[in-house]
């Protein structure tokens, strides 16, 4: 994407960003694993180590060493060792969602949001030529295909027990959509198209379903038997990943992930792109601003009133990129412009000199922990980054302006 000599996001400060994300990611490396960071850059025991922790450092490891080598390679290897070792339960197969810094297991439940980014931490990995990623990816598949793939319903569940003998009551939206992601990167690694078909299922009944069903606010919390909760976690509206209300930030990670279901699948439904540019124009128009200051309120009640209003940096890097991935595919010069406000929203309020980027600040732009304590996390940025780059990402097809994708037909 071009922008003005006025762009807050030119490519010379994109790459010295995800040159400084993935440092910053390497000092937590631990014997088994990556941990969570605290604001400088020291490893907290008391986390542990946690899989999707490891998996997302993995992850863009991996991107970063795809493009630049250096000493990101051994990162994204090092991240695969311990996802075929450290965390992988050798008894019942799948993955602890933690494990201490000896490697002694601390949570054994299996996550399906932890499996989601272990399976696309191992796509990326083989995407890149990671040594034995490929195994991974294969141990991967297989245990999300087996244990969480509901092909008659056709999305994912979202826990059980280490056994998998027992599961939760319980389904979400969150989980489902990083195993779109996670499908997408599946398919790309493998060339399989059946991956694209179930990320295409998921979106389906969560956004041409449930998110048009409610105005395009996405519904985050269901029963087993996939009946929206919508009071759920009203009492703990601040849970980190089941938080009460509806969350735009997800609605604008959507918006891009249909944009590549769109490129990805043999024939792409007409609704994806609509639905894609309703859940952006939603998501904007309710959150950004909401109570009277610049940035996007992290989550709504179902009148669209601030539940959590604190800002997240993973909010405005993802809505960053799905401005660009929507400008990319219609060409619109407001998706542009809104790229261009929200990276230098970013930039003054999330880009520190260390290039640690905070995640949280309060509605006045100072730091908070309501929600995160710490700095745990690279993924979010390195994928804006990426977008604003025009750096591929395995998975990740964008269409160009207005147009179809090659040999695929819109129906």
């Amino acid at each position: 994407m071009d922008y003005s000599a006025e762009d807050p996001a030119p490519p010379e400060w994109t790459r010295e960003q995800g040159s400084g994300l993935v440092a910053w990611a390497g000092h937590s490396r631990q014997a088994h694993g990556f941990a969570w960071l605290d604001d400088d850059g020291r490893p907290r025991p008391e986390q542990g180590v946690q899989s999707w922790i490891t998996a997302r450092t993995t992850h863009v490891s991996a991107l970063h060493a795809r493009e630049h080598g250096g000493a990101a390679a051994d990162l994204a290897e090092h991240g695969v060792r311990s996802l075929r070792e450290s965390l992988r339960d050798a008894e019942h197969g799948g993955w602890f969602s933690t494990v201490s810094f000896d490697g002694s297991p601390i949570d054994t439940d299996k996550a399906g949001y932890q499996h989601a980014f272990v399976l696309l931490a191992a796509s990326t990995s083989t995407s890149a030529g990671v040594p034995e990623a490929a195994e991974l990816l294969a141990d991967a598949s297989a245990t999300v295909l087996d244990r969480f793939w509901d092909a008659e319903a056709g999305r994912a569940a979202e826990s059980f027990d280490r056994s998998f003998s027992r599961g939760e009551d319980y389904r979400g939206a969150n989980s489902n959509m990083h195993m779109v992601e996670a499908f997408l990167a599946a398919g790309a690694a493998t060339g399989d198209p059946a991956w694209a078909q179930r990320a295409l299922a998921i979106a389906e009944f969560l956004i041409r379903d449930q998110a048009a069903a409610h105005g395009y606010r996405l519904p985050e919390h269901y029963t087993a038997d996939w009946r929206v909760l919508p009071d759920y976690n009203r009492d703990r509206p601040a849970d980190p990943f089941r938080p009460y209300g509806w969350t735009p930030g997800h609605s604008l990670e959507w918006a891009r992930l249909l944009l590549h279901v769109e490129a990805a699948v043999e024939r792409p439904a007409a609704w994806l792109l609509p639905a894609a540019e309703e859940l952006f124009s939603t998501a904007v128009e309710a959150s950004w601003a909401r109570d009277g200051a610049d940035g996007f309120c992290y989550t709504l009640d179902w009148d669209d009133r601030p539940v959590i209003r604190e800002r997240m940096h993973w909010v405005a890097t993802e809505a960053c990129a799905a401005a660009h991935a929507l400008h990319a595919r219609t060409g619109g010069a407001g998706y542009a412009e809104s790229a261009r406000k929200w990276w230098a929203h970013v930039r003054a309020y999330f880009v520190d000199a260390a290039q640690n980027w905070r995640h949280e600040t309060d509605p006045h732009g100072r730091p908070s922990t309501t929600v995160w304590s710490g700095r745990p996390d690279v993924y979010h940025a390195y994928t804006a980054l990426s977008f604003a780059a025009g750096t591929p990402i395995p998975g990740y097809a964008v269409l160009g302006a207005g147009a179809a994708p090659e040999g695929k037909a819109s129906t």
